[in-house]
């Protein structure tokens, strides 16, 4: 079976909303696929996450390629866009097309994403010049957050629809926005041909992303932007607590 291609995703601009998953290992990936979601982002949210950081900065190309590859193995139709990871991408074309190609070889990625707006442009169209499809992301940028007002709604009007301009110029095939004002990105999804994904940004976007863990509730604390479709941190929490009483009182193992 043939996986969903960036052309296939650039081409839900205008249609009907659609869903965008995180997923870092085989058995999630498997489940957002099952759940009818075709677009699935390895995020270098996988530090926060599954690592253990407290941000995505230490993250370094070999995650992305041992979870990517993880996504890869749990799907067959799934589009897998991978994050580039902060210091991959920023120090030149050269660099940034390593990185990617990298990513798409032995990770199996359909595509890959980068953060940053028109500053970015020039390695969006280095990748793109490459043969490999980019998803853009502005807005908030965690890769980048300390530098400017930190995790805030980004709501400079002219500055956004620049990046955003710049990045569908630049060649990419969708953009994610993440925390800008809402009337903002329902405008920017007017001003451009290309798909807006928004996270935090309302709902005048093309299509939504989310982060697993904060869908799921495996976390005590989740942003607050995102509905909790569930709550398996409560429930994994007593499934192991009533293992761990089977084993004291010897109801574990049954004869």
């Amino acid at each position: 079976m043939r996986r969903v291609t960036a052309a296939a995703v650039a081409r839900r601009k205008g249609k009907a909303p659609f869903a965008m998953m995180t997923a870092y290992d085989a058995p999630f990936a498997g489940c957002v696929e099952e759940a009818g979601i075709d677009l699935i982002l390895v995020g270098d949210s996988v530090g926060n996450n599954v690592l253990g950081y407290d941000s995505t900065t230490p993250v370094t190309l070999s995650d992305m390629l041992h979870h990517t590859a993880a996504v890869a193995r749990g799907t067959v139709k799934a589009h897998i866009v991978t994050d580039l990871p902060f210091g991959t991408y920023q120090a030149s074309d050269a660099d940034a097309i390593r990185a990617a190609t990298r990513v798409v070889q032995e990770g199996g990625a359909s595509s890959v994403k980068l953060e940053g707006g028109a500053r970015a442009r020039e390695r969006i169209k280095a990748i793109v010049g490459a043969g490999i499809p980019v998803m853009a992301h502005i807005g908030l940028l965690p890769q980048t957050a300390g530098l400017g007002p930190g995790f805030k709604v980004r709501s400079d009007r002219e500055a956004l629809l620049a990046d955003a301009r710049a990045v569908e110029a630049a060649g990419a095939y969708a953009v994610v926005l993440e925390v800008v004002d809402h009337g903002i990105a329902a405008e920017i999804g007017k001003a451009i041909a290309i798909p807006t994904i928004g996270i935090g940004s309302g709902k005048g976007c093309d299509g939504q992303v989310l982060v697993m863990h904060d869908v799921l509730g495996l976390h005590a604390i989740a942003p607050s932007f995102v509905k909790q479709y569930a709550n398996l941190r409560t429930e994994i929490i007593s499934a192991l607590e009533h293992f761990a009483s089977d084993v004291k009182d010897r109801s574990f193992p049954a004869d």
